[in-house]
C-alpha cells in the first residue's frame, strides 16, 4: 500500500488488498525457542511456515510469499521486521509454539529427623515432590499490544508505506510537524489493528473447527511483541500449541498435525483476503459510479476511525442522547469507567485526558444513589479495548467494555 501525501494526506485503495504475505518462522539457529521432551520450537515453526507458504503459493498464485527464513538460521526480531518492511508486505504471520512450566505433585512421603529448640531429636513425615508435564494445551493468536500503538505508528512512518512528493528537507519537516500526516498515520495504524484483530479471530476459528482447544485472540501484556509492532502492516503471531505437553508435542511434530495447522492458517488467510477484496470491489464500484473525483477509500476488515479531536469531554446525563461516531444504530462499544456515589460536574479534571463524550447514568442501590460514568462510543471492539487500556492508565482501574445494540445496553 502506497500513501502519497502532498498538501493533504490520502489513503488510496490499492489495486489488490493482499499482494505480499510475509511468513516468519520463529527463532532459529542457536535460538531454539521452547523445548519439548525431544523437539525444539525452532524446527516445528519452520516446518509449519514452509508448509503454509507452499499452500498459499499454490492456491493464491497472485500473492507473493516472502519468508524471514527457510533454513535453520538465526535472525533477531529487528532483522525479521526489516525483511517484512523491505518486502512491503500486506500481511505478516509469525509462527511459534507455546510452553508452560512443569508442575509439582506429591509422589510419596519420607521420614526426617531433626532437633527441636531444646536439642531433642524429633521425627516427622514430609512430602516428596516430583515434576510432571504441565497439561496446558491449545492454540492462541496474538496481535500487538495497544501500549505499543506509538511504536506501530513509528514503523509506518519509517517504512515505504509512506511516499511523500517532496525533497528530503521538506519530507522530514512534513513527517515531523504536519498534523494531517500524523492523523493519517494514526488512522492507518487503527485500520491495521482492526485487520490484525479480525485475522487473529479467523485463525482461532479455523483451529476450533479442526477440534483444537481455542485459547483466544489476545494481546501480550504491556511489553508487547516487538516483531508485531515493528512491522508496517497487519500482523499476527500464532502459537500452534504447547510443546511442553507430551500429547501436543507429538501432534506438533507429526506430518498430519503440521499439515492440519498449516491448512487452518491458510483457510483463515483466504477468508481474510476474500473479506478485504469484497470491501475493495465495493469501494471500486463506488469510485467508478461517482467518477474519478470521488474520494478514495481504504479497504479494511472493520471501519477506520479517525482519532477524536483533542477536546475537553462533555458530561451529560444518560437520558440526553449523544451523537455517536458514524451515526450508526447497530452494535457499538463503550467503556464504563466507574460506579460511584460522587457526582462529577461537566468537564471535571478526572476526565481531562479522555477524548470525546462522557455519559452519566444514575441508578439506585438500596438507599444509595450511584452514578455510572461511561465513555464512548466506539465502532469496533478493538478500538474499545484500546480505549479501555487508556482509561486504566488514567486511573480507572475497574473500567470495562460494554456493548450497545440499537441504543440498548447488552448485559453480559
Amino acid at each position: 500500500m502506497f500513501v502519497h501525501a502532498k498538501t493533504a494526506p490520502e489513503i488510496p485503495v490499492q489495486d489488490k488488498p493482499i499482494r505480499t504475505i510475509v511468513i516468519d518462522a520463529g527463532h532459529g539457529g542457536n535460538d531454539v525457542g521452547a523445548r519439548g521432551k525431544y523437539s525444539y520450537e525452532k524446527d516445528i515453526s519452520l516446518d509449519v511456515a514452509l508448509k503454509l507458504g507452499k499452500i498459499i503459493e499454490e492456491a493464491m498464485p497472485d500473492v507473493k510469499v516472502v519468508y524471514t527464513r527457510k533454513t535453520d538460521r538465526f535472525d533477531d526480531v529487528h532483522r525479521k521486521a526489516a525483511i517484512a518492511n523491505e518486502a512491503q508486505g500486506d500481511l505478516f504471520i509469525s509462527i511459534h509454539c507455546n510452553a508452560a512450566a512443569p508442575l509439582s505433585r506429591v509422589s510419596g512421603y519420607k521420614t526426617v529427623t531433626y532437633r527441636d529448640k531444646k536439642k531433642r531429636k524429633r521425627t516427622k513425615r514430609v512430602p516428596v515432590y516430583e515434576k510432571i508435564p504441565n497439561p496446558a494445551q491449545g492454540t492462541e493468536t496474538y496481535i500487538w499490544a495497544t501500549s505499543k500503538n506509538n511504536a506501530k505508528a513509528e514503523s509506518l512512518r519509517n517504512s515505504s508505506v509512506i511516499v511523500l512528493d517532496a525533497n528530503s528537507e521538506e519530507t522530514q519537516q512534513l513527517l515531523g510537524n504536519d498534523p494531517e500526516t500524523l492523523i493519517m498515520l494514526n488512522t492507518l495504524r487503527n485500520v491495521f489493528f482492526d485487520q490484525s484483530y479480525r485475522l487473529s479471530n479467523l485463525v482461532q476459528d479455523e483451529f476450533s473447527k479442526a477440534g483444537r482447544i481455542n485459547r483466544g485472540a489476545r494481546q501480550r501484556n504491556e511489553k508487547g511483541i516487538l516483531v508485531l509492532h515493528a512491522t508496517a502492516m497487519p500482523s499476527v503471531l500464532v502459537e500452534l500449541g504447547f510443546i511442553s505437553n507430551p500429547e501436543e508435542e507429538n501432534y506438533l511434530n507429526s506430518a498430519d498435525g503440521q499439515n492440519e495447522m498449516a491448512q487452518c492458517i491458510y483457510r483463515a488467510v483466504r477468508r481474510y483476503k476474500e473479506e478485504l477484496e469484497k470491501v475493495y470491489n465495493t469501494a471500486e464500484a463506488g469510485r467508478k459510479h461517482n467518477g474519478p473525483a470521488a474520494a478514495p477509500q481504504q479497504p479494511a476488515a472493520a471501519p477506520a476511525v479517525e482519532p477524536p479531536v483533542k477536546d475537553a469531554p462533555t458530561l451529560q446525563p444518560k437520558n440526553e442522547p449523544s451523537v455517536q461516531p458514524g451515526g450508526e444504530t447497530g452494535s457499538q462499544f463503550k467503556v464504563q469507567l466507574m460506579t460511584t456515589e460522587k457526582l462529577y460536574a461537566r468537564g471535571h479534571t478526572i476526565f481531562g485526558k479522555l477524548d470525546g463524550t462522557i455519559e452519566r447514568e444514575d441508578i439506585k442501590q438500596g438507599k444509595k444513589k450511584l452514578h455510572k460514568y461511561i465513555w464512548g462510543g466506539f465502532r469496533t471492539e478493538a478500538e474499545a479495548h484500546s480505549a479501555l487500556y487508556k482509561a486504566r492508565k488514567q486511573g480507572f482501574k475497574d473500567a470495562f467494555v460494554v456493548t450497545y445494540r440499537n441504543g440498548e445496553r447488552i448485559e453480559q
